[in-house]
């Protein structure tokens, strides 16, 4: 049965990765854009700092982090000074956090669902007098809602099953930064294999649900073109 304590740590889980999925998306959308159509030379350097994270431990980047965020860091002394409060142990901070580790699950689907698309649907809008936001709006983002919808799930799941980057960051602290996964390690520690079944389980059927989803309107249009 899963606690009071642990549908906190749940709604925490939620709102930090619906939070952070949808700046992703926002962001990811003119960037990914970009990557799959610019002809720069070093464009392949932005796309392993953006691919990073798939290979960087959890806990090196959140040791870097949490430097970055500390009230000593630049970022960290910046946002206090404007806040008053800072990122590191901050439900904040775990935004920023999750959207920096989450940005190649986001940014690579996108990047190749506009490659496959290419310049030709633009370049025809614009014949017709369209300007290129009303093309990429009208036109390009239509025409990629498979690889849109791939990445805000594929965000979202990432999201959810963070453990070593939240702890760095946000440490275990109910109602702010203690997360699900956090309190599934909390209850192994402690030796509550029930509690720690009980929320797993729950993750579990909620990734396997956001999979099936993803791989079910795969399908629909690969059929659908076909």
């Amino acid at each position: 049965m899963i606690s009071p304590s642990d549908l906190v740590a749940l709604g925490t889980t939620l709102k930090l990765a619906s939070l952070s999925t949808a700046i992703l998306v926002l962001v990811c959308l003119p960037f990914s854009w970009w990557l799959a159509t610019t002809r720069w030379r070093f464009k392949y350097l932005v796309e392993s700092i953006i691919a990073l994270p798939l290979v960087l431990p959890p806990t090196v980047l959140g040791f870097y982090l949490l430097v970055l965020f500390s009230p000593n860091g630049y970022l960290g002394a910046f946002i206090k000074s404007l806040t008053g409060e800072g990122l590191a142990f901050s439900f904040t901070g775990l935004v920023v956090g999750s959207v920096i580790y989450s940005l190649p699950f986001v940014v690579q689907p996108l990047q190749n669902s506009f490659a496959a698309i290419g310049r030709r649907p633009l370049e025809v809008a614009a014949s017709l007098g369209a300007s290129p936001f009303d093309a990429f709006r009208s036109v390009v983002l239509p025409m990629a809602k498979p690889g849109i919808l791939t990445a805000t799930v594929l965000g979202f799941a990432h999201t959810v099953g963070e453990f070593g980057i939240v702890l760095m960051i946000g440490g275990n602290i109910p109602g702010e930064t203690r997360v699900a996964s956090i309190a599934i390690y909390e209850h192994v520690e402690t030796l509550e294999y029930g509690n720690a079944h009980a929320l797993s389980l729950l993750l579990l059927g909620l990734s396997m649900a956001l999979l099936i989803l993803v791989y079910a309107n795969n399908r629909r249009v690969g059929v659908f073109h076909s």
